[in-house]
């Protein structure tokens, strides 16, 4: 199968992604500044860049882990079937945690994920998404923390991919596909 050919418009400097994660940070730090540690969820894959950025920016104890989930594939549309690929390694039980979402979309994904964190007795359960797309919501979710809402658009980079690629942009891109 071939990609269809496309091209990419900057919606999200990269200038403005760094001075947003800061901000994130300071308001994240604030928040769980009673925490022993705090155990900093990211999903796989797309979440990879934005929490390297986001935990050398915060100013608390932090343990990262990773879930990796699934629900697009290769395709721009969600299939709206969330798949658990790999686990956490640690426990959650008692903990302060902060899931680290790339995008919410329809919200199937995080509201799957949360649902099964929940189940492991956090002491607290928080959420900080770099994209916003509400438009597209079909489950209520909301993160505590967003980076930036974005239209309807189908995007890539800053570990945002399209058919595993374009990943390593330091910008948010929307993709334009050529008719």
């Amino acid at each position: 199968m071939t990609t269809p050919a496309y091209t990419i418009d900057t919606l999200i400097s990269a200038k403005a992604i760094a001075a947003r994660v800061e901000d994130l940070a300071r308001e994240i730090a604030a928040h769980f500044s009673d925490t022993e540690k705090l155990v900093v969820v990211g999903l796989l894959r797309g979440s990879f860049i934005f929490i390297a950025d986001l935990v050398r920016e915060l100013d608390l104890p932090v343990e990262v882990d990773f879930l990796e989930v699934s629900s697009y594939g290769n395709s721009t549309e969600s299939s709206r079937e969330v798949r658990i690929l790999k686990d956490l390694r640690g426990e959650i039980e008692g903990r302060d945690v902060l899931v680290v979402e790339d995008i919410v979309d329809t919200g199937y994904t995080l509201h799957h994920v949360l649902e099964i964190l929940r189940t492991r007795h956090p002491r607290r359960i928080e959420v900080c998404a770099l994209l916003d797309k509400p438009s597209r919501r079909e489950v209520e979710v909301k993160a505590r923390w967003t980076g930036f809402e974005i239209p309807d658009k189908f995007v890539v980079g800053y570990g945002i991919d399209y058919a595993q690629r374009n990943r390593n942009l330091p910008y948010i891109g929307a993709v334009r596909f050529l008719n």
